[in-house]
């Protein structure tokens, strides 16, 4: 007989919007990634004799102004806005766990001292902060990649920051969700038994505390991820994010937006980067309310 599966894929497999979501983001990863080979060759080829050309069997996406085919540069942009929206959230997670972790585990100070910074970043605009340091850090990044003999230092600058920013001002939800779970942790008998063994705080922390907080760190890793990639976009149609001719969703939009004119309409250039950017966001969204309910014990499948 076929093994029996845990009950949380059981759970899984009763939300059918979780499992939908699952299964388009892992067509749209596959898209973007699968195809990069052939994207990072093509994305600035150009053809001026097929400009603005509506979707077709030969450019299925269409062509944008400078007859650049829209597929390449819609797959590549995709793997773009995806890789940042991922890292981002990766170095917002282990900001937020590390920093929730140490206010609720220490507790006194400590806890006041990192619960009022976050209070206050709370208290201030997150886009603007990831401006300002962009504007701030990328010069200097510059400078010290062309010291070390970096190609394309400009653009490996302003990548790195993007990063840094925005997994930099995604982290204080998190902060707050496991501070609360590690004070009510802290105090259970497992841990007065581990204390009471002398067992250190790092190994405490590691080996019995961490792993109580594993079903909250994927839930909430789940929901930054969309964060982070709206975030990105929106600074890329701002113009502040990734920078022509590499492609992201972001850009691609504001790409579009320019092009609409009362004259001539290229819709294909709004709708295929807004297509994807709204199936990855539904996605993501469904995959992380269904993970909200798997690893929550109080939630049981209807």
């Amino acid at each position: 007989m076929p093994a029996r599966r845990p009950a949380a894929w059981r759970r899984l497999a009763a939300r059918r919007t979780g499992l939908a979501g699952a299964a388009l983001l892992i067509g749209i990863f596959l898209l973007c990634y699968l195809t990069l080979p052939w994207s990072l060759a093509r994305y600035t080829s150009q053809n001026l004799h097929a400009t603005l050309q509506a979707p077709s069997p030969r450019h299925i996406f269409g062509t944008d102004e400078l007859g650049r085919d829209l597929f390449w540069r819609f797959t590549l942009g995709g793997a773009i806005s995806l890789g940042i929206g991922l890292c981002s959230a990766t170095i917002a997670v282990f900001i937020g766990v590390a920093v929730g972790v140490a206010a609720g585990y220490l507790g006194g100070r400590t806890d006041a001292l990192l619960m009022r910074a976050v209070d206050v970043l709370y208290g201030l605009p997150t886009i603007l902060l990831v401006i300002l340091l962009r504007v701030a850090l990328v010069p200097r990044a510059t400078v010290l990649l062309t010291y070390w003999g970096i190609a394309g230092p400009h653009t490996v600058a302003n990548l790195l920051v993007l990063l840094v920013g925005i997994g930099g001002v995604s982290w204080l939800t998190m902060a707050r969700v496991i501070r609360t779970q590690v004070m009510s942790l802290r105090n259970q008998p497992f841990i007065e038994a581990a204390r009471a063994a002398g067992v250190g705080h790092w190994r405490l922390v590691r080996r019995h505390l961490l792993p109580g907080l594993i079903g909250t760190i994927m839930v909430y890793a789940a929901l930054t991820v969309p964060v982070a990639i709206l975030q990105e976009s929106f600074l890329s149609f701002l113009g502040l994010g990734i920078q022509q001719p590499l492609p992201s969703w972001g850009n691609l939009t504001s790409e579009g937006v320019r092009a609409i004119n009362p004259i001539h309409t290229p819709w294909w250039l709004l709708l295929w980067p807004c297509l994807g950017l709204c199936i990855t966001l539904l996605s993501l969204n469904f995959l992380g309310d269904a993970l909200q309910e798997i690893w929550d014990p109080r939630r049981s499948v209807r």
